[in-house]
């Protein structure tokens, strides 16, 4: 694993992607790949890793390259390597917090054209989409290029990253104390048959009834008969166990 270095200094992406690929281990590169689901047919298919950084690692290389520009960035993003895309999704969330209007609409437009290209796992999107897209979306509610309803659409779109996108983006809207989109792209996805789909919106549903309890419980009763079994039980991790049986129990019932 090689050793990152933490003095700061001016560099260019080209210094960036030599620091970079001294990281190749091929070992542990094919650990990932397997993790990762990267085998023909599954999810991350065709996705290449380097093997040798850490995700503490990356995050380090990127507050010494905090100075990298959004068209560097948006080179990186273009990587084959999974981590250089991960290193470059730091970095435009980084940028995305403290730039103006003009760069934000820059970068929105960047994430959504590279959802299902450079940003095609899960790790990718949840660091991401609430920070840009979700974020984006809320600021800019009833913007054209600020419209919830995209989230609507990628609920239903036939590409994984999208749908994904689409639910995670809801966490800015949690943590601003609105919940109707959680709940709406939720319902879209009760019937996804992906896993990663199912582990992302209990995951939502769960947060959200961290913050107010009343919606989840009035969408548990509504669906819960019908939701995906992960789905549910994600979304009841923090009920007392006496109502989690009780709504497992429901789900059971139905089949």
């Amino acid at each position: 694993m090689p050793a990152v270095k933490t003095k700061s200094r001016s560099v260019s992406l080209k210094d960036l992607q030599r620091e970079l690929e001294a990281g190749n281990d091929p070992a542990r590169a094919a650990f990932f790949k397997r993790f990762f689901k990267c085998g023909p047919g599954e999810y991350g298919e065709g996705d290449a890793f380097r093997g040798g950084f850490t995700v503490p690692q990356i995050r380090a290389l990127a507050k010494r390259y905090r100075h990298l520009s959004f068209e560097d960035t948006a080179t990186l993003l273009d990587s084959k390597w999974h981590e250089d895309r991960q290193l470059a999704l730091i970095h435009l969330v980084r940028l995305y917090e403290r730039g103006t209007p003009p760069l934000r609409d820059k970068i929105h437009k960047l994430y959504l054209k590279q959802v299902g290209k450079g940003i095609n796992n899960w790790d990718l999107v949840d660091g991401s989409a609430p920070q840009i897209v979700g974020v984006h979306l809320l600021e800019k509610r009833g913007a054209s290029s600020g419209d919830p309803t995209l989230l609507d659409a990628w609920a239903r779109d036939k590409n994984l990253w999208r749908r994904r996108v689409a639910i995670l983006a809801t966490f800015a809207f949690l943590k601003r104390g609105s919940f109707g989109e959680t709940l709406r792209v939720a319902e879209a996805l009760l019937g996804d048959r992906e896993d990663l789909i199912h582990k992302a919106a209990g995951w939502m549903l769960r947060e959200m009834g961290k913050r107010e309890v009343a919606p989840l419980v009035a969408f548990l009763d509504r669906h819960a008969a019908a939701m995906p079994r992960t789905m549910l039980r994600y979304s009841l991790e923090k009920f007392p166990e006496k109502t989690r049986k009780s709504y497992l129990a429901a789900r059971s019932r139905s089949g």
